[in-house]
């Protein structure tokens, strides 16, 4: 029971705020790559940042004892260790796909972030708000300026895949007619879709630099009149 009350003390109740502040400050950024459908959304940007927060506080407060045993130890090697694990995380949000990379800017937003924690679990609430400021202002006015500025810009052409079907007889004019729309084809295939071998599915991914490219490429496949079935999706990596 006296552990339990101890767990309200001032000097926790520090430590919790610091971690409700990780916390909000972690979910300001989240909020944002969320809503451009990135891959480490809300809920990965938080935990970070709440775990980094964590891992500072117990690298700070958590040896005290040991450090007064053992002179020569370093309890700053655990908030260290942040850096090195935030690496295998972003790591594995990075993608690339012929001579496109995606996943860069997510990948050093979870570094950005972890390190806000690292400022939350120090007490430096102030450089932790700062900072987060600066980071969601830069993810969302560059991004602006990006496509205003320069939307023809090869980082923002989109991934679109295009699925349709037609007569087997018609493959061959249905090809040629996709290879010159679309000169640069990501990826391509097809096969056969009933028994008797008379209809059959084509998949491609291709890339688009217009700002709709769902609707762009619905009008420039309605001139292919031979089509049965067509799906175009927008793909968001």
């Amino acid at each position: 029971m006296h552990d339990i009350l101890n767990c309200f003390s001032a000097d926790n109740l520090d430590f919790f705020l610091r971690i409700i502040c990780s916390i909000v400050l972690g979910s300001l950024i989240g909020i944002e790559r969320e809503l451009t459908n990135k891959s480490a959304g809300l809920r990965t940007q938080i935990m970070v940042c709440m775990g980094a927060c964590i891992f500072t506080i117990l690298s700070i407060y958590g040896f005290s004892k040991a450090v007064t045993l053992y002179p020569l130890g370093d309890p700053s090697r655990v908030a260290a260790q942040i850096i090195t694990g935030i690496g295998f995380i972003g790591a594995g949000t990075v993608l690339r796909q012929g001579l496109t990379v995606t996943g860069l800017t997510t990948a050093s937003t979870l570094w950005i972030v972890a390190a806000i924690g690292m400022a939350c679990g120090c007490g430096k609430i102030s450089i932790a708000v700062i900072s987060t400021l600066f980071a969601v202002a830069i993810l969302v006015l560059i991004r602006i300026v990006e496509i205003k500025i320069i939307p023809g810009n090869l980082k923002h052409l989109r991934k679109v895949k295009i699925s349709f079907v037609c007569k087997y007889s018609e493959y061959e004019d249905v090809y040629k007619k996709l290879i010159d729309i679309f000169p640069e084809i990501l990826d391509y295939n097809h096969k056969t879709i009933d028994d008797d071998g008379d209809s059959i599915k084509i998949n491609a991914k291709v890339f688009s630099a217009d700002k709709n490219p769902v609707l762009k490429i619905y009008k420039q496949l309605d001139d292919m009149k031979n089509l049965q079935y067509v799906s175009v999706k927008e793909i968001f990596d």
